[in-house]
């Protein structure tokens, strides 16, 4: 698919290290302010369609892949939503960050931070391997702006960068913020677990913050929708002129995918969450994708009669 990095085709150390030089020049993901949408969400609500369809189409096809596999979809243009183990707590992994980058916002929003307020990296508290590059050359003492720290928890999923953000906003602050939201699954016993229905409204929250914050809003969703990460999950199951921010999570076992696709006129959210489907992490990508291609063409063919 032209415009996306092939699978299998992610970077390495050299390359991981080159972005977070760009990121800290500002180069990576679009600046802070610029409309990441091809088109502004059409305001006016719409009629409810019939996702009854989609739905039993859904469930069939989930009762085929094993494992635990959570589902929600909501239009935004009418509100309509549904779930298929909507409510069934998974491990979110780094799905998590998108909403955690949204609390910072806010936190900015209101005054109480600034982006360009400092962290500074501990690594007895703030090492990770895995997703991210701050862990292959920085040290103790090196301080980042939250600016920086929440691009890279988004553009290139960086887990050093997410615990330092975690540590500096705090966990229950965090925990407060959700459930505010309405989250019902909240770090149960202290633990990054979540559920499709949650993460949905957390993105729903996403795109309210931006209509009210548009410079801050539609930074998080121009990084979202420009990830290292884009040939996996959603995005493939739909064309490459449908834009998509979307944030993937992964640990062993687990694939999950969040995101909301800007379809003209019928944009909508969707959060896959998959635990111990197929035998690794992308088979459960693979149905995430098989999920979003469903969707997208049930929304073209039944819902805007494309």
């Amino acid at each position: 698919m032209k415009g996306r990095e092939k699978r299998g085709g992610r970077p390495g150390h050299l390359a991981f290290c080159l972005v977070l030089l760009l990121v800290m020049a500002g180069l990576v993901g679009c600046p802070n302010g610029e409309e990441p949408l091809k088109k502004p969400l059409p305001a006016a609500p719409l009629p409810e369609p019939d996702y009854g369809p989609l739905r039993q189409e859904l469930s069939q096809y989930i009762q085929g892949q094993g494992g635990r596999i959570g589902v929600y979809f909501c239009d935004i243009r009418s509100g309509a939503s549904f779930g298929i183990n909507e409510r069934e707590p998974i491990t979110a992994a780094s799905s998590i960050k998108a909403p955690i980058v949204l609390y910072l916002l806010q936190q900015v929003a209101d005054g109480k931070l600034s982006l360009e307020d400092m962290v500074v990296y501990q690594a007895a508290t703030d090492y990770s391997d895995g997703a991210g590059v701050i862990q292959f050359f920085t040290q103790d003492g090196t301080r980042y702006s939250l600016g920086v720290l929440a691009n890279l928890a988004i553009s290139v999923s960086d887990n050093i960068a997410w615990k330092m953000l975690l540590r500096h906003l705090g966990k229950e602050n965090i925990a407060a913020y959700f459930r505010s939201l309405g989250g019902e699954t909240v770090y149960p016993g202290g633990a990054n677990v979540s559920t499709a229905r949650d993460l949905g409204i957390y993105l729903q929250a996403i795109l309210d913050f931006a209509a009210a914050h548009p410079d801050l809003g539609n930074s998080l969703l121009a990084h979202m929708s420009h990830t290292i990460f884009d040939e996996e999950g959603i995005p493939p199951g739909v064309p490459d002129h449908v834009q998509v921010a979307h944030k993937v999570g992964t640990v062993t076992g687990v694939a999950n995918d969040i995101g909301i696709v800007f379809l003209a006129d019928r944009p909508y959210i969707l959060c896959v969450m998959t635990e111990g489907v197929g035998q690794s992490v992308d088979d459960g990508f693979a149905v995430i994708a098989e999920i979003s291609r469903r969707v997208y063409r049930f929304q073209v063919e039944k819902v805007l009669g494309g």
